[in-house]
């Protein structure tokens, strides 16, 4: 399975591109719990859809530090690494 950075860049393009950037970020941050639920879910729905950018993302979610560091990047593209 790929690290979960090497999808950030395509995720955060589909973001900026509907406009959602800011509203993805501002749940981020605010919503660490629903967070951790929200990658429960996606590992439950697994079972029915498999896919490296689903497991990637439910791991980023998992981890609040991945987490804080993915806002960092849609907010500043290019700040971490």
């Amino acid at each position: 399975m790929k690290s979960t950075r090497e999808f950030w860049q395509r995720w955060a393009e589909s973001l900026r591109r509907y406009q959602l950037h800011d509203l993805v970020a501002s749940f981020l941050e605010a919503g660490s719990p629903l967070a951790l639920l929200g990658a429960q879910a996606i590992y439950f729905g697994g079972g029915f859809f498999k896919s490296d950018q689903l497991s990637a993302l439910a791991g980023m979610l998992e981890d609040e530090s991945e987490t804080r560091a993915f806002v960092s990047f849609l907010n500043y593209p290019g700040a971490s690494s």
